[in-house]
């Protein structure tokens, strides 16, 4: 009879580690992978502590806090004591329940000697994205984030760069939820030079995209776009960093009436940034900007854009925008305005829509020019609920003379003229198509650099190479020494 015992597959075996992997453990695993990470002079092992940051600062409170501390510092350790003294301490509640949870168990082994400072930076990181989770904490915060800056500064250890880098993000947040976003502003300047001083690239484009949310939180465009000419992105920055840096150009741009290079940022925005499930709040920022920068380009987006998870709710006005542009219809697009101003003016795209009305009413001059062969125009006042005869006459003329129509006003009978559809060729159509071109080429040249090798897989193909060459000069000496024979191999033959 056969045994109905079965083991449960591996990949099961370790979704169920990782879920009981507590995040004391989780911590102290990152400090282990920290210490490693200087001790071999490999920043990689701090960028894999720092990709699990997003998920781990979730499920961290004092108690965890506390414990980590604990266990990886000595008694006696004056950094052990300063860490502590910003948490409130333990109360009688989690003593006893710390008490019962492991009667049996031993305790941890002690460790003897404090860790590497970035150790301690890591942890003071910790502890400021935990008092982001409570208002009443804002204002320590700030303190703790300024004497961690302090702290780091004085250190000056270049194998701290990857966290410093997450720092001053976290040093930003806790001024922005002080109020007191504009006070941070002289700090990262000053920041900013020493960086590009040092070469230090993570620390250089963390701090370019703060200044930059800082100078546009205060609708700073112009200082921001100085910044931006006055500095160079560092190219090996992460792909975050570079979403967030196209996401501020785009902003910046279609301000200025550039929508064509606020276009192009946006997209490389949106596919260096975090999946949509990962990071939604940015996904949907940068979807709401590219939706109204392609209606003011002429453009109508794609609708499978509107029905994604993440999207469909948040871009929910976006769309009804969208329906009014298309149709044509000013009345329409009007009493979307209204209704909606309210979302609008707080993703900070309203005065970008009101500038969608000369394209509502090109759009409707569009298709009543396809309609009609001829047409008054009052009837064209009317259809489109514009105020006067003049006011038509004129945006007919300009619809006219920028090239929106193929047509003519008879301005003795009051009419418009139009005449047949343009050709699809000339040299408007060659123009979209080497942008097209150009476009995939960036986008194939950015993708070779994007890629990643594993590491030391060369010297495999090195030492495989070498043994190849040795065994091909081992077979010449051995033929010119006559030990092997031609007829070797041939079998009975």
């Amino acid at each position: 009879m056969a045994s109905t015992d079965t083991k449960p597959p591996k990949h099961e075996e370790k979704k169920d580690e990782e879920r009981t992997l507590t995040p004391t453990a989780e911590i102290k695993i990152n400090i282990a992978f920290i210490e490693r990470a200087v001790a071999e002079l490999e920043p990689r092992f701090t960028h894999r502590v720092l990709r699990s940051l997003t998920a781990l600062r979730k499920r961290i409170n004092d108690r965890v806090l506390r414990d980590a501390i604990e266990e990886n510092y000595p008694a006696e350790s004056t950094v052990k004591a300063k860490l502590l003294s910003w948490l409130p301490p333990a109360t009688e509640a989690e003593m006893d329940i710390d008490s019962t949870a492991q009667p049996a168990s031993t305790p941890p082994s002690k460790p003897t000697s404090d860790p590497v400072p970035e150790v301690e930076i890591y942890v003071r990181l910790l502890i400021i994205h935990h008092f982001h989770t409570s208002k009443e904490n804002y204002a320590k915060s700030i303190q703790l984030s300024n004497e961690t800056v302090d702290k780091m500064l004085a250190l000056n250890r270049r194998s701290m760069d990857p966290i410093a880098a997450k720092i001053w993000f976290a040093v930003e947040r806790s001024y922005e939820l002080g109020g007191e976003l504009a006070d941070a502003r002289p700090l990262f300047l000053a920041a900013q030079r020493t960086a590009a001083l040092r070469h230090d690239d993570d620390t250089q484009a963390s701090l370019i995209n703060r200044l930059l949310r800082s100078y546009l939180h205060y609708n700073l465009y112009d200082q921001a776009d100085k910044l931006v000419s006055k500095t160079t992105f560092p190219v090996s920055a992460s792909s975050p960093q570079f979403a967030r840096y196209h996401y501020f150009l785009g902003r910046i741009k279609a301000v200025q009436l550039n929508y064509t290079t606020a276009h192009t940022n946006l997209q490389a925005a949106i596919r260096r940034a975090p999946p949509a499930k990962t990071a939604p709040g940015f996904y949907q920022a940068v979807h709401k900007l590219f939706v109204v920068v392609e209606l003011l380009m002429g453009d109508i987006p794609d609708r499978s854009i509107f029905r994604h998870p993440v999207l469909e709710k948040a871009l929910a006005a976006y769309f009804d925008i969208v329906k009014a542009v298309r149709t044509g219809s000013l009345s329409e697009f009007q009493a979307t305005l209204m209704k909606h101003a309210t979302q609008f003016e707080a993703d900070k795209t309203y005065t970008l829509i009101v500038r969608l009305r000369q394209n509502v009413i090109k759009t409707g001059i569009r298709r009543l020019s396809l309609s009609y062969s001829r047409i008054s125009l009052r009837d064209i006042c009317l259809k489109l609920h514009l105020d006067s005869e003049e006011d038509a006459e004129y945006i007919v003329g300009k619809a006219i003379r920028d090239g929106v129509i193929d047509g003519r006003i008879i301005h003795e009978k009051g009419w418009m003229e139009c005449e047949g559809r343009k050709n699809g060729y000339g040299p408007d159509v060659s123009e979209v198509y080497m942008r097209r071109i150009a476009y995939c080429m960036d986008l194939h040249n950015q993708s070779v650099k994007a890629m990643r090798y594993p590491l030391d897989a060369h010297r495999k193909e090195l030492a495989a190479a070498e043994g190849a060459r040795e065994r091909e000069k081992e077979l010449a000496k051995e033929i010119q020494e006559g030990d092997l024979d031609e007829d070797d191999g041939l079998g009975g033959f």
